[in-house]
């Protein structure tokens, strides 16, 4: 079965090959010990496929999200779990696009080869959720450094990333003029911060994703590591954020082609009263709609991956990728788990690891009401609702 855009295929072929070598039983044993998959995030690494938003003169391929996005959505085609590493891919574009010359020639080259991850953006808070500009985590000022307090929930991959990128207000939201402003961004060295001012509590969640709670006590943060100009770290964020969406688009299709080549597969040949299950309309249609709707949602993806590498607007595209593609992958992994019957809940088919996994989009990384509430504001002129 071919995706609609066959675009990139010298990619996909590299992707599939390095996946081969860590079949479906690799990923299960893995969210069987809810572990983290170092020697499959490491292949990745070895072979440059993280590196593929870095320059070349970096050390990386210097490719675009629609290339990255590809790399994603290929190892969640293949069975695998992106969400270990994606990370690496839509933070960079915070560092790409406002890091200073300095920061690039220091930790460019070395994320590139390896020696160093870039796995982990620190922005939500507790009492703040999906209201970014309600964040209180504050750094202050004093003199070569910025001294931050706070807290942050729901941060990922802390424990397998050497640095962080971290949302701070440096003004306070009383004194700012737009509620936008006076926030910044960092980058944090988590080998030092650990430890000394940040505190890592592991959160136990219903997928094998790592993700975690941090408690920050005055934490130290050389000036120099701050990205761009002081008090602008929203306007940042935003381009990660935007290549975030489109970037976990990418995998809710990869998880949709796998589902609905399992399903399609898995129909195909299981006979029941005597003929196939998949003769039966009442089968064939939930797969042949859900095929749709992701093949819809691939066309978003990549209209928002262009209009990013084209440096365009993507607000409005990158949100309805997400929106679309995480609705489409669970419409598959819904018909791909009502169709196995009791077999899709059985571990050594991995129909309900994938459905664990795919479920998590339709919160994470934004929820599917916040979508809406964007579209229904900055698209439809309709009046703010929040």
């Amino acid at each position: 079965m071919a995706a609609l855009d066959d675009r990139h295929a010298d990619i996909r072929e590299g992707v599939r090959a390095l996946c081969a070598d860590f079949p479906a039983s690799y990923f299960r044993e893995i969210d069987e010990r809810r572990a983290y998959p170092e020697a499959f995030v490491a292949a990745l690494t070895r072979a440059g496929w993280l590196a593929a938003l870095i320059p070349q003169e970096y050390g990386g391929s210097g490719l675009g999200l629609a290339e990255a996005s590809v790399v994603m959505e290929e190892i969640n085609r293949c069975g695998g779990n992106a969400g270990a590493c994606h990370g690496q891919m839509y933070n960079m574009g915070t560092l790409l696009r406002h890091g200073s010359a300095e920061q690039k020639r220091e930790y460019l080259p070395r994320i590139a080869s390896g020696e160093l991850r870039l796995q982990s953006m620190a922005v939500t808070e507790p009492t703040a959720g999906t209201d970014t500009t309600s964040i209180a985590t504050f750094a202050a000022r004093k003199g070569d450094r910025y001294v931050v307090n706070g807290q942050k929930v729901w941060i990922s991959r802390v424990q397998h990333s050497d640095l962080m990128v971290l949302l701070a207000r440096t003004t306070p939201l009383a004194e700012s003029r737009k509620k936008s402003e006076g926030m910044s961004i960092f980058l944090v060295d988590l080998r030092e911060a650990i430890g000394n001012g940040l505190e890592v509590r592991p959160i136990a969640n219903m997928v094998n994703h790592e993700t975690n709670e941090l408690f920050i006590e005055n934490l130290e943060i050389p000036a120099k590591n701050l990205i761009g100009e002081e008090g602008q770290g929203f306007r940042y964020i935003l381009d990660g954020l935007n290549a975030e969406r489109a970037i976990i688009a990418a995998e809710c299709i990869g998880d949709g082609y796998w589902f609905i080549e399992k399903v399609a597969k898995y129909a195909g040949e299981r006979t029941v009263f005597g003929r196939p299950i998949g003769q039966n309309q009442g089968v064939q249609f939930p797969i042949a709609e859900a095929y749709i709707e992701l093949e819809a949602a691939n066309l978003m993806r990549f209209r928002a991956c262009e209009l990013f590498d084209a440096g365009r607007p993507c607000g409005a595209e990158a949100n309805m990728a997400k929106h679309l593609a995480a609705k489409a992958s669970w419409q598959a992994a819904e018909a791909c788990l009502q169709f196995h019957g009791g077999f899709g809940f059985a571990a050594e088919y991995d129909v309900e690891r994938k459905f664990r996994e795919t479920r998590l989009y339709q919160v994470a990384p934004i929820s599917t009401n916040l979508i809406l509430a964007y579209v229904a504001e900055h698209i439809l002129g309709l009046p703010r609702s929040f």
